[in-house]
């Protein structure tokens, strides 16, 4: 499936967004190992690392797709992918 770089951009911030859930929850609830978690906190805690789990890999298949279409270097693509979805939004 073709896609265009702001639909990257898109993909790329919903990853971020999807890992700073992950970290704010790691926060809130303290280390596992110090404080065990209930298991509603796991079942939370792993929701959400799924999530971005699955995000982050599907940001990652299209940008290689999106590379390999555009005859351009896959780390390029990358680099100005993350560049835009985490600076002003401006496309380098």
């Amino acid at each position: 499936m073709a896609r265009t770089f702001d639909e990257l951009v898109a993909m790329q911030r919903a990853a971020d967004q999807a890992h700073q859930r992950v970290e704010r929850l790691r926060d809130d609830y303290g280390p596992p190992a110090h404080t065990p978690w209930t298991e509603l906190q796991n079942d939370t805690y792993d929701t959400a690392w799924r999530a971005w789990r699955d995000l982050a890999r599907a940001v990652q298949s299209a940008v290689t797709e999106y590379a390999r279409e555009q005859g351009t270097a896959r780390n390029e693509v990358e680099a100005d992918v993350k560049t835009t979805a985490r600076h002003s939004g401006l496309r380098p």
